[in-house]
């Protein structure tokens, strides 16, 4: 293996490397917003309130 294709085996694992970083950082981005959503939208109200009779 000659020098140049080293580095450029080097180059192609760091730039396949930091896509999946960058990936994983965006689904986990992703889900924080999600949690975040459901925890500001209102409960549900419960059974037991909705049968004010």
């Amino acid at each position: 293996m000659t020098r140049q294709t080293a580095e450029d085996e080097k180059q192609a694992r760091l730039a396949a490397a930091l896509r999946e970083n960058l990936k994983r950082r965006k689904a986990q981005a992703r889900a924080r917003r999600s949690d975040e959503a459901q925890a500001r939208e209102p409960a549900p109200p419960s059974q037991a309130d909705t049968s004010r009779t």
